[in-house]
Formats: C-alpha cells, sequence, structure tokens
C-alpha cells in the first residue's frame, strides 16, 4: 500500500484528511491516466509505430545482406551503414517507448515527451540514411534541439531549462561546426552529397580538407561529450530517465557516425588520424578518472559515457570505422540497460567498515593476467587484428586492457566464494569476446563497402609511444594509484562537477507539477 495525504475538494477549498484509514491509496497496475484525460492513445501509438519501423529496418538489413541496394539519388542512400544503425535506432527507441509508458504515466505532459522521442527517432534514421550535405546538416541540427528539449521536459523545474540551455549552446556550436566543413567540402569538390565528397576529396586543396576533418572532428567532440566538451552531458540528469538511456544509448554516439561517414575527409592525412587517436586516448582515460570521484550511480554512468566514447573515437582514429560502430552498438545496449536499471541500484546503508573489495593476491592476479591475454589472443585469432605488425596491434591492446578491468573487479569482490571469483572469470570472459568478436566481423562486413573505413593505421613509433603510455595509465587508474593526491582528486571532482545552476538542492523541488 502507498501511504500519504489525500486531498477532497470542501467549500471551494481543499482540505487534508488526518485519519489513518482515510490516507490509504491503493497501488495501480498499468499505465496510469494522465492528468489531462486518460484516453490519450499517443504513448500507445506511437510505441507500436516505433516497433514497426524496427521491423521494416530489420527487414532492410536482411534485404541488403542478400544484394540489396537502393537509394534516392542525390537525397539518401540505404547502405551497410544505414541499415545497421536503423535496426539499432529503432530497436533502443521501441525500449524507451515500451519503459515509458509506464515510468511517464501519470505525468501531464507524456503526449509532449512521446512526440519528442518518436520525432527524435525519425530523425536519427534520416540523418544516418541522409547522402545529400544540406539534409545531413538540417537533421544534425534538428536531432541536437528535440535532445534539448527532452533535457528540459520538466518545464517547472529551472535546473531542468538551465540544463537544456546548456546542451542547447553546445549543440548549436556543433551544428555550426558541421555547417562549416560541409560547406567548405561542397566549395572545394562542388558535390552536394556524401558519396560526391567522397569520390572527389582526393583531388581537393590540403588546407581546406584540414579544416573541414578539424571541424568534424570537433563536433563529434562535442556530439559524443568527450574531454573537455564533457559538460552538457554531466549537467543533463535532470533528463527524464528514459530519456537519459536515449541519450547515452544514441546521441552520443552519433560523433562516430559523423567520422565514419567522412571517413574519406578524415583519412586523408595521417597526421590527422594521430591526432584523432590521440582525443581518443585523452578522453578514455579522463573519464575514466572522473568516474573514479563521483558517488551518484547517475554521474559514475555519465561520466562512463565519456570514457567510453573516447574509446569509439581511438578505434576510429585507428582506421578500425568497424569497431567504432561495433562499439557504439554494444556501449548502447549497456548503457541504455544501466540507465532504465538505475532506480535498483539505489541502496540505503549504514557503515559496517566492511569492505567489499580487497586485494587480488598472487593467484587473483595470475588468473587476471591469464585471462586479459587470452581474450586478446581469441580476439586476434578470431577477427585476424593484432596479427600483424599495423593499428590491429592497438586495437587487439584496447581489448586485453578491457578484459583485464572486467577481470580484475570480479577476482578482487572478497564477497563473491573463491571458486565463483577465480573459476568463472575466463568461463565468463572468453565467451563474450567470442561474441564481441562475431558483430564485430559481421558490422565490418556491413560497412566494407563504404569508402576509407577499410584502411588501418600504420604503426609508427609516435603510436607505440602512446599506446605504452595508455595502457600503464589506465592500470595504473584501474589500481587506484591517482587516489594518494589530493590535488588531483580535488582537481578532477571539480572538472566532473555539473553546472550548480542544474542541481536539485532539496527533496520538494522534485515534486511533479
Amino acid at each position: 500500500m502507498i501511504w500519504g495525504p489525500v486531498w477532497f475538494p470542501c467549500s471551494g477549498r481543499l482540505r487534508m484528511d488526518q485519519t489513518m484509514s482515510e490516507r490509504r491509496q491503493a497501488t495501480t497496475v498499468g499505465q496510469l491516466p494522465t492528468p489531462a484525460g486518460g484516453d490519450s492513445r499517443v504513448p500507445a501509438t506511437l510505441t507500436w509505430l516505433v516497433w514497426l519501423l524496427w521491423v521494416a529496418s530489420s527487414i532492410a538489413l536482411v534485404a541488403h545482406l542478400r544484394g540489396g541496394a537502393w537509394d534516392l539519388a542525390g537525397v539518401a542512400v540505404v547502405d551497410g551503414l544505414t541499415v545497421v544503425m536503423w535496426v539499432t535506432v529503432t530497436f533502443f527507441s521501441g525500449i524507451v517507448h515500451s519503459y515509458s509508458r509506464r515510468y511517464m504515466a501519470g505525468n501531464q505532459n507524456i503526449d509532449r515527451f512521446f512526440g519528442r522521442v518518436f520525432a527524435f527517432t525519425l530523425v536519427v534514421m534520416v540523418l544516418v540514411a541522409a547522402d545529400n550535405l544540406a539534409l545531413f546538416g538540417a537533421a544534425w541540427l534538428v536531432m541536437g534541439l528535440l535532445m534539448a528539449a527532452l533535457i528540459g521536459h520538466v518545464q517547472e523545474w529551472s535546473q531542468a531549462q538551465t540544463a537544456a540551455s546548456l546542451a542547447r549552446r553546445y549543440f548549436l556550436a556543433g551544428s555550426a561546426l558541421v555547417a562549416v566543413a560541409l560547406a567548405a567540402l561542397w566549395w572545394v569538390t562542388g558535390a552536394t552529397t556524401t558519396s560526391g565528397v567522397a569520390s572527389a576529396v582526393g583531388t581537393a586543396p590540403p588546407a581546406v580538407v584540414a579544416l573541414a576533418a578539424g571541424t568534424l572532428l570537433l563536433a563529434a567532440m562535442v556530439q559524443s561529450a568527450l574531454v573537455p566538451f564533457h559538460a552538457w552531458l554531466l549537467s543533463s540528469m535532470t533528463a527524464p530517465t528514459p530519456a537519459s538511456a536515449l541519450m547515452h544509448a544514441g546521441f552520443v554516439n552519433a560523433g562516430g557516425v559523423l567520422l565514419v561517414r567522412f571517413a574519406p575527409v578524415v583519412t586523408a592525412d595521417a597526421r590527422f588520424m594521430l591526432a584523432v587517436v590521440l582525443v581518443g586516448v585523452a578522453s578514455a582515460l579522463g573519464g575514466k578518472l572522473l568516474k573514479s570521484v563521483r558517488a551518484d550511480v547517475k554521474s559514475k554512468l555519465g561520466c562512463s559515457t565519456v570514457g567510453q566514447m573516447g574509446f569509439m573515437i581511438m578505434q576510429a582514429g585507428l582506421g578500425f570505422f568497424g569497431a567504432a560502430i561495433t562499439h557504439l552498438i554494444l556501449h548502447g545496449f549497456y548503457k541504455a540497460y544501466q540507465f532504465l536499471a538505475s532506480g535498483s541500484r539505489v541502496k540505503q546503508k549504514r557503515p559496517t567498515g566492511a569492505k567489499d573489495t580487497g586485494s587480488a593476491g598472487p593467484a587473483g592476479i595470475g588468473v587476471i593476467a591469464v585471462t586479459a591475454l587470452a581474450g586478446g589472443a581469441l580476439f586476434a585469432v578470431l577477427t585476424g587484428k593484432g596479427t600483424k605488425l599495423d593499428g590491429g596491434l592497438l586495437l587487439t591492446l584496447i581489448v586485453v586492457l578491457t578484459v583485464l578491468h572486467a577481470a580484475r573487479g570480479v577476482v578482487t569482490r572478497t564477497s563473491l566464494p573463491p571458486t565463483l571469483r577465480y573459476g568463472a572469470v575466463p568461463l565468463v570472459a572468453l565467451p563474450a569476446i567470442t561474441i564481441y568478436a562475431a558483430v564485430f566481423r559481421a558490422i565490418e562486413g556491413l560497412v566494407a563497402g563504404l569508402p576509407a573505413v577499410g584502411q588501418p593505421a600504420e604503426l609508427t613509433v609516435v603510436h607505440g609511444v602512446i599506446a605504452a603510455t595508455f595502457a600503464v595509465a589506465y592500470v595504473a587508474i584501474d589500481r587506484g594509484v591517482h587516489r594518494r593526491s589530493r590535488r588531483l582528486y580535488v582537481a578532477l571532482l571539480n572538472v566532473s562537477q555539473p553546472s550548480s545552476d542544474t542541481l536539485l538542492t532539496s527533496t520538494e523541488e522534485y515534486n511533479e507539477y
């Protein structure tokens, strides 16, 4: 039973009944009526429509695999990237729509929320299929405006409106950067489509191509909330949880899609690709550091997204655009689940002095090391990456570090029995790597026809220095070495703070209007 005050109209005024028996309210199951009326069919209708879009996208994927290809000349193209992103986006959106029917029940603006989420889905579908440069730029702009509106869904919260305004400024800046890049490419190539740009960029002036590549990278960094453009993401917690799931599982991934779609531009100069790798490394490490100083669940998830998007950009910088798409899809599944389940993570505990984690010990260190190396070797065998002296070695290193982190998290959990801590780690990690490798190979095959996506970067001494530095820093952070510096802790805490005007500081501010 839910206990609380019940208000009754009396002589034109409201009075609160104080008796316990009359303060009982029955718990309801299913969608609650909205204050504006319980007969609205908008949520149910749009939920059905988005699942129908998922079915249609799946059919398009199957047709593409069977050799089907179609496009609307000069406007849109349905290629491997288009179909895989259609299936992914509509699936995530379907989950969010279905979840929101209960989560948003009783909200007086539920129809507006569903309308924006559905419109966002359609705009992203247009974006990933757009071949026309103007259409691509317009879709990018509208996508950002819709997400800003979702962040500020609760109009009565000044904090939500401030967060929406902050995000909108970032998104408008990102859209301006995309517009500059598209205008520069059109000016030097005369092409009005992405496919036309891909075929003509090789003869364009290098300085203009570098300008376009730089602005595209900056736009991707803003969109994916990479360091130092992460403030809008960490300040966006005023958004309803389903909108946050859509943001972290889909919206931030558009930065990777942007680099893949314009791969011929960003791969034109090997030195620029090295800069992309450095940007990814900085955000991967930065997100991991920021996460270590946050206490609340959603802020930790936000910092995790910053780091994971860094990994995605790093993979694109190495020339493995298929790996970048695979990463953003699998990260989307993980982060959508984490946000939609974040309510179950809220616990109230009293201090006990007991710690759930401890030292791995010699046996644990052995299990962690062997599992990580075995995971990397398995990935190399299944994908062929890391077996030659090229960027595949760094891609395999990322897999090794990921397995290392996951294995350490389980082995050091002292609340688990030793047999589970030591024995189950390789039994779970190695099949997971097998699945990841299979998904990677499938997506790599789907995007193989795109221009400039199958050219891994050639290894240089600089790549080696970056890889060694990254590995050492990653392991040091994982071991908590950075916690020894109070100055660093305070600096990270300050950098990871959301805008003060977006924080809800008292319980009463959470009341629904």
